[in-house]
């Protein structure tokens, strides 16, 4: 099946342009992250004590505030979810007080107010802080090793590191745009979505190493054509491989994300809209990286030898 039958699009020469779309996308995260003052990390990375109410009917954030305020509950945020009227109290990890005692509080001061006493507890979870510090530094070991991996791999298959690391190149730009779309809607950063990120990476880097199959036999097979060409006709070639593949795995995280639940939805919308970012890096990013990389590196040898 082929949905794009003789494609002859010129990817090379409209690299800049690519480029520049998807630096714009990583400014717009640097700035997202800088506006909200860091990223919007669960407790599973912070600690604390996260405690889901749903209400009868939709309610003021500050009603909610007073009641909480008026019952000794301190260092608290809100996060707010209309469409369920559900609230989300996150408060942050105390030694002095017990995960229980401020559960107890939290219900105590919504129950003594008119206007919040109808209420049920969804949720109540707590991480310490000796077990978020180590969450973090294995979510962080994870994605760092993960790319080491998938750039020692890629380089020994096609027997160069600009390969691997034009490819990593893609993924930590489909990663670090995937963490722009949390930032931007201020979104929790979960363990769910760190596991999201790391599939995310699986994809991507599943989809470049087709194309870069690819390339590899074309420049043995059209050795008068030159790179430009080469790489143009290679991601020509697999351009409905990619699109096909992408199509199929969005129909699924659709699925999932419509009637997955909540339990799952960050996970899924992580990988949503990852993968439209992933096939936009394997097709418009991973392949011009090496070029410019490969003409840059051939440009400075000739300067030495001139």
């Amino acid at each position: 099946m082929r949905l794009l039958k003789n494609a002859n699009i010129d990817f090379i020469s409209k690299r800049h342009t690519f480029f520049a779309i998807s630096a714009a996308l990583i400014l717009i995260t640097v700035v997202s992250i800088l506006m909200h003052k860091g990223l919007n990390l669960g407790i599973d990375f912070t600690g604390g004590l996260l405690v889901e109410v749903k209400f009868t009917a939709p309610l003021q954030l500050e009603s909610i505030r007073k009641a909480l305020n008026d019952s000794g509950v301190t260092s608290f945020e809100l996060q707010s979810f209309p469409s369920k009227n559900s609230i989300h109290i996150r408060v942050q990890d105390s030694q002095s007080i017990s995960a229980e005692k401020i559960t107890a509080q939290i219900k105590e001061g919504l129950s003594k107010s008119e206007v919040t006493k109808d209420f049920t507890v969804e949720r109540a979870e707590f991480v310490g802080p000796s077990v978020s510090k180590h969450l973090s530094k294995q979510a962080t070991w994870a994605i760092l090793l993960s790319f080491v991996g998938i750039i020692a791999y890629v380089a020994f298959r096609f027997k160069s590191p600009i390969w691997g690391i034009a490819g990593v190149l893609a993924l930590v730009h489909d990663v670090v745009i995937t963490i722009g779309l949390f930032s931007l809607f201020d979104r929790e950063i979960t363990l769910n979505v760190v596991a999201a990120l790391l599939t995310l990476a699986g994809f991507s880097i599943n989809d470049t190493i087709v194309i870069y199959d690819r390339i590899r036999e074309n420049i043995s097979l059209l050795r008068k054509e030159s790179l430009a060409n080469i790489l143009n006709i290679s991601v020509n070639q697999t351009l409905s491989r990619t699109i096909i593949t992408s199509l199929t795995v969005e129909m699924v995280l659709l699925t999932l994300f419509f009637f997955g639940g909540d339990v799952i939805h960050d996970f899924s919308l992580a990988l949503l809209f990852g993968c439209i970012i992933g096939t936009y890096s394997t097709v418009f990013v991973a392949s011009p990286l090496v070029y410019e990389w490969t003409m840059r590196r051939q440009a400075q040898r000739a300067a030495k030898k001139a």
